[in-house]
């Protein structure tokens, strides 16, 4: 008996978790009950239940299978029927689901539901049978039209009276993109022709081959393991190294949806024959990888086609989570792929006989050995890590003449940009530094190339950029003034400004004389201007820029220059992606987003009296002056450009770039009046991703802007359609406890609009699981935060589910309201107050429980009425009137001097009518209830 109940509270509160929209928490209720081992035709319930927690989830065969189940207890159980057809139509099982949607029919005949959804179900099969009649018909033509190159399009028109090549072709993708018309490609021996377009050569049938397979083998693990075995990984890797950069793509797109086939599979279970095929994929995910590595090296590869490769294994290698304690795959890949991994990145593009490869593969190569870096568990797997790149770095700088050694410096220039604590360990390498200071001196271009870059990377540290000041420095404006080459003159130029700013913003701290920064400043911007420069020397300025910007003279200045902002963001849109940190990091600087801690007044006595360095701010990085700067930027368009970088798909926009990205964007909707302008340009889109992924900094930042936005804009025209749900997963972290408190405020701020909007967004609200940690905030001591929290409260109560909190034993909800009530804060009252009266309207029992949630209950509500704000005394006038919907409470404030109260209110029709008629009503039910009389004249 008490396992039944049990079982039946459970179902209860699946029940209640299903209304609320919690999906996948009803569903764990359902399973829990059934395993409690409740009765057969509770079990039939339940699966019942579980059928329509899978449909919502959109795990069709799991909702088949418990329908099923439902099914066989009670043959004529018409939920579980309906919630099978509606199953199997998602599982393309249309002849099925008719039958069983017939069924419901001839059990409830006049059910205008099942009548609707049998009319539907008849149009998608009329839709199925003309779809696969037309594919029948139709896929061996289109084939045929591909696969014959003697004849014209005009012959084959005639013909077959079908489209041209073109048009044949794009049908074949279109086809293999919907399920039915994959499986009968596949099914009509579509595989094997489709190798046959391949091997025609012609641009057009192999693009056209290699997008359909696509399409067979997106979210479908068991085509996709057949068709790797009869295309074979060597060729698919062969056309992803073509020179031909349409067709590497497609072979780029075919590989990654083959690996999300593998690693993934279908969004449901395996059953019979399909089960066999797909038992374990990790050999052929190994093998596509190993292929992919092996490409990054074999000659004839070309550029893209290796930076394709790259790309690819920065998505599918590292763990997306590291809560998965499985990191075997980039172990694997380490041991197996490191060195040609950081061949590419070391490869010095101008040195006869090396890889086709371009900035952006070296970009790509770093990128992807810090991913590999930041997901390694342990000191062991690091030190293991480290000692690989410098046996690497050493087996080339030893041995191999010049030629070795620079391919050596190029590989540490790499690992700086990628993982800095691997490329600060190899650079500590005896000889390193002395060879990048003396190959800085070479008459021979492509050796200044290389070590002005590793020069420039070198000078991260503040301890190093001294030593490279007293040795490089010289060299380095030797280079900028005698070099003919623009290349080589924009590094060096870069490397002075490196070195310029290794104070960062302490103005005490400079490294060269007054007025250098801004000269060196100055040559930056006139190289960034330059149109007839090509964009990858620009890219340079920029760079420069980065650093320099430190200085707030520069700010000012490069803000003032119209030209070269717009210039900078011309090449942030570009294609060449690597300028994208450049461009965050000068927009970070300007806008002073980065962090910076006031010092403790004391500890700055103290560092003077024992004569420590005191940092110093400079004085055009007052509030005044970003703020100028600020509207400088957003009049420049530096909305628009955001929005382009975060677009971006390329390596480039690393986790640390976004999160740059989200500092400029939180600096530039800091004042209300800026919101609207960063709306209209794109801006609230484009915050929604930033604040679901990258660092943890960059996602709060993020949604702090967006709390902003929807604290002062109107939500639904900020963040239009449905887009408005997605704001608030964001909005809900900016209450967690490890957030400062101006996030949790202004989160709470943002929750309180979006709860006032609609059911649906209380509903999300709650489906994030908010209220708790919004009645947390409640009980804070700051009142900022407490009256935020309420006020949201109060929106968030108008939900069934949230007023039924308040009736909950054992708890303090309700009390906190009373009390809040009669605080001194005029806000706290006003919304403890409102809220108090919308519950007592909607909830009669809340009622008599305040009645006994404090002693004070009385005379809190008289304090309210007596308040001098007519919406106070509006508000307490509901409360008690409500409350008098009971004889028995009636009667308790009749008793008390309530009712002079509500007479003397009663006669301020003319000042307070809202708060009058209250009133009045109060006093007529105290009437109804025989409480008082009415006086001589009726009233």
């Amino acid at each position: 008996m008490e396992a039944a109940g049990a079982a039946g509270q459970l179902r209860q509160e699946g029940n209640r978790l299903f209304q609320a929209g919690d999906y996948a928490a009803a569903l764990a209720s359902y399973t829990r009950a059934l395993e409690l081992g409740a009765g057969p035709p509770e079990r039939a319930v339940l699966h019942r239940n579980r059928a329509a927690c899978h449909l919502k989830l959109e795990d069709y065969a799991k909702a088949e299978a418990d329908a099923s189940k439902a099914i066989e207890a009670d043959g004529h159980d018409v939920k579980a029927l309906f919630r099978r057809s509606q199953a199997l139509q998602k599982l393309g099982r249309l002849d099925q689901a008719v039958y069983d949607l017939r069924r419901c029919m001839s059990l409830e005949p006049k059910n205008k539901a099942f009548q609707e959804a049998l009319h539907d179900l008849g149009s998608s099969m009329q839709e199925k049978m003309k779809l696969m009649s037309c594919t029948d018909s139709k896929v061996e033509q289109m084939f045929q039209i591909l696969l014959d190159p003697k004849e014209t399009d005009t012959d084959k028109k005639q013909k077959l009276r079908v489209t041209p090549v073109s048009q044949a072709a794009q049908n074949l993708i279109v086809l293999a993109r919907e399920e039915a018309g994959a499986e009968k490609i596949f099914q009509s021996d579509g595989v094997r022709l489709l190798l046959l377009m391949l091997d025609t050569g012609r641009e057009d049938a192999m693009l056209a081959a290699l997008r359909t397979l696509a399409g067979l083998c997106s979210g479908h693990r068991s085509r996709t393991m057949a068709i790797l075995a009869e295309l074979g990984a060597p060729r698919i890797s062969a056309m992803l190294g073509a020179e031909h950069e349409q067709v590497s793509l497609a072979a780029c797109n075919l590989l990654q949806v083959m690996f999300d086939a593998l690693k993934e599979g279908l969004q449901r279970d395996f059953h019979g024959k399909e089960e066999a095929l797909v038992l374990d994929p990790s050999k052929e995910l190994k093998l596509l990888i190993a292929h992919l590595l092996e490409m990054l090296t074999r000659e004839g590869a070309s550029a893209h086609g290796r930076n394709n490769s790259l790309n690819l294994l920065i998505k599918v290698v590292p763990r997306k989570s590291l809560r998965d304690p499985n990191n075997s795959l980039t172990l694997w890949v380490i041991d197996q792929g490191l060195k040609k991994i950081l061949e590419v990145g070391g490869t010095v593009c101008e040195a006869p006989g090396s890889l086709p490869a371009t900035e952006n593969s070296r970009m790509s190569a770093a990128v992807l050995l810090s991913k590999l870096y930041g997901d390694l568990k342990c000191d062991a797997e690091r030190e293991t890590f480290h000692r690989l790149c410098e046996d690497y770095v050493r087996s080339w700088f030893e041995g191999h003449g010049l030629a070795g050694k620079l391919r050596a410096i190029q590989t540490v220039s790499c690992l700086l940009q990628g993982p800095s604590e691997a490329g600060n360990q190899v650079l500590e390498l005896e000889g390193i530094m002395e060879s990048v200071l003396a190959l800085c001196a070479s008459v021979r271009e492509v050796d200044q190339l290389v070590a002005v870059e590793a020069l420039i990377h070198a000078a991260d540290k503040a301890k190093r950029a001294s030593f490279i000041t007293a040795n490089g420095v010289t060299l380095l404006k030797n280079i900028y003034k005698c070099s003919g080459r623009d290349s080589i003159r924009i590094r060096a130029l870069v490397g002075l400004c490196k070195l310029g700013s290794a104070g960062g913003t302490d103005f005490s701290m400079k490294q060269f004389a007054e007025g250098s920064t801004l000269k060196l400043a100055k040559q930056c911007r006139k190289w960034l201007c330059n149109e007839v420069v090509d964009a990858g020397t620009r890219r340079w300025a920029v760079e420069g820029l980065a650093y320099l910007t430190f200085d707030a003279d520069v700010k000012e200045e490069f803000v003032e220059d119209k030209a070269a902002v717009q210039a900078m963001f011309q090449l942030a849109k570009s294609e060449d992606r690597s300028v994208l940190f450049a461009v965050a990091s000068t927009l970070v600087n300007c806008t002073n987003s980065y962090d910076h801690e006031e010092p403790d007044p004391q500890m700055l006595e103290l560092a003077k009296y024992a004569k420590q360095h005191v940092p110093e701010q400079h004085p055009k990085d007052e509030p005044g002056c970003v703020r100028r700067r600020v509207h400088k930027l957003l009049a420049a368009g530096v909305v628009s450009a955001l929005t382009c970088m975060v677009k971006s798909e390329n390596p480039a926009l690393t986790n640390s770039c976004r999160e740059l990205i989200s500092r400029v964007f939180l600096a530039v909707v800091e004042e209300a009046a800026d919101r609207g302008s960063v709306v209209a340009q794109g801006g609230g889109k484009t915050l929604i991703p930033l604040s679901l992924e990258g660092t943890e900094v960059g996602q709060a930042k993020a949604a702090q802007a967006l709390a902003k936005i929807t604290i002062t804009s109107n939500p639904e025209m900020a963040f239009p359609g449905e887009r408005i749900y997605e704001v608030v997963r964001p909005l809900v972290s900016l209450l967690h406890l490890h957030r400062t408190g101006l996030e949790n405020f202004e989160g709470l701020m943002a929750l309180t609009n979006l709860a006032g909007i609609s059911e649906r967004l209380r509903q999300k609200i709650l489906k994030e699981k908010a209220v708790p940690m919004i009645e947390g905030y409640m009980f804070e001591e700051h009142e900022l935060l407490r009256l935020a929290a309420t006020e949201c409260m109060c929106n968030m109560a108008m939900s069934t589910e949230v007023q039924e909190l308040f009736l909950a034993e054992g708890s303090d909800r309700l009390k906190l309201l009373v009390l809040y009530s009669g605080e001194d804060d005029e806000k706290l009252r006003r919304a403890a107050s409102g809220t108090l009266a919308m519950l007592t309207s909607l909830l009669p029992p809340i009622c008599r429980k305040i009645t006994q949630v404090t002693d004070h209950w009385l005379e809190i509500l008289q304090a309210l009425l007596l308040s001098p704000n007519e919406e106070l005394q509006h508000r307490g006038a509901v409360i008690v009137l409500n409350m008098m919907a009971g004889r028995e409470i009636a009667a308790k404030l009749m008793e008390s001097e309530m009712l002079e109260i509500l007479s003397v209110l009663a006669k301020e029709e003319r000042d307070k009518p809202r708060v009058a008629q209250a009133a009045k009503e109060c006093l007529a039910r105290a009437v109804a209830c025989g409480l008082i009389k009415p006086n001589v004249n009726g009233e």
